[in-house]
């Protein structure tokens, strides 16, 4: 009699990251983290939060340069086309940031979202 073994629940990865110029090691650092798991497969969902609220907006992510480092925007995009980036609702406010003003594929929410999406079963969340 042959045994399969259950496949493993499936784990979703949250990245809030409150770092943009401000911090760039540990913004690019969050931004790498989240495009390697996108490559690996992950279902990826990405937070920018705080400073990081300006990747958002077109061309911003190219302000980062870091030494070293894959290019910001490339890795944002690299997100986008196969995982889940949102800007915080507070946050953009706080910057005047609108929906109209966001990258296509950039949905903007709140806590409550964020908050539903960590206590999922299998996920996993980082802060930067």
């Amino acid at each position: 009699m042959s045994h399969t073994a259950p496949a493993p629940a499936a784990r979703s990865l949250v990245i809030k990251t409150t770092s943009g110029l401000d911090r760039p090691e540990a913004a690019n650092q969050a931004l790498t983290v989240a495009a390697a798991a996108v490559a690996s497969g992950a279902e990826v969902s990405l937070w920018l939060t705080g400073e990081s609220a300006w990747f958002a907006v077109p061309g911003r992510a190219a302000e980062l340069a870091l030494e070293h480092a894959a290019p910001a925007a490339d890795l944002l995009d690299a997100v986008l086309a196969a995982g889940t980036v949102t800007l915080c609702t507070q946050c953009a406010a706080r910057r005047e940031i609108t929906e109209g003003d966001v990258l296509p594929g950039v949905r903007v929410a709140g806590a409550a979202v964020f908050t539903e999406e960590i206590l999922r079963p299998g996920a996993q969340a980082l802060v930067y």
